[in-house]
């Protein structure tokens, strides 16, 4: 029962942050759909969203137990939502030859999947599941709640920086010369050595 108690004592209910947090990921498909030329900016919020969260909610990664089994079962997870995300989405090029990505259906499904199924789980263990986490927690020796935060941070962060990492490089694949709003420097027929 101790390892009960000490789960349910490390939960903490959601906050108006947390909301707003987990809504802008999601709401993010919304962007991603309607599809918008790759620029820094558009690269960066993603990374940039999750990077906060991590800053703010990730005190250290527990090894205790089946902790760090988890935490990288998520974080895998997190990294291949992702790469499957970046796969779906597609990127071509608009009139003036600027690299663009819009999302698909299949890379919107994913996205909001991955987000969505974090935000579920933290509105069950912090609405009434905390007890039923806890139970599972010391079935699995799960030690901590840091260890379920560990793990939904890292699987977010996962997911974001493997997406933007994914379609960054197909962007620039496709258009090099434009990538990220920067022309190419280079004269036509010069040669790069």
């Amino acid at each position: 029962m101790d390892d009960i108690e000490a789960a349910k004592a490390d939960n903490r209910s959601m906050n108006l942050t947390d909301y707003v947090l987990d809504i802008s990921l999601i709401s993010l498909v919304l962007l991603q759909i309607r599809g918008r030329r790759l620029t820094r900016r558009n690269l960066i919020l993603p990374v940039a969203i999750s990077g906060w969260a991590a800053a703010n909610y990730l005190h250290g990664i527990p090894t205790a137990g089946n902790d760090l089994v988890l935490v990288g079962l998520a974080a895998g997870l997190g990294i291949t939502l992702g790469a499957l995300c970046g796969l779906f989405t597609r990127v071509s090029t608009d009139p003036d030859g600027h690299p663009v990505a819009k999302a698909g259906a299949i890379a919107a499904i994913l996205w909001v999947a991955g987000v969505g199924t974090r935000f579920a789980f933290q509105l069950y263990a912090s609405h009434g599941g905390g007890a039923s986490v806890g139970r599972f927690s010391a079935a699995h020796s799960i030690t901590s709640g840091e260890a379920w935060v560990a793990a939904l941070i890292l699987m977010a962060v996962g997911e974001a920086l493997t997406r933007t990492a994914v379609v960054a490089y197909r962007g620039y694949q496709l258009a090099p010369s434009h990538f990220i709003g920067r022309p190419n420097m280079m004269a036509a027929g010069d040669r790069a050595y």
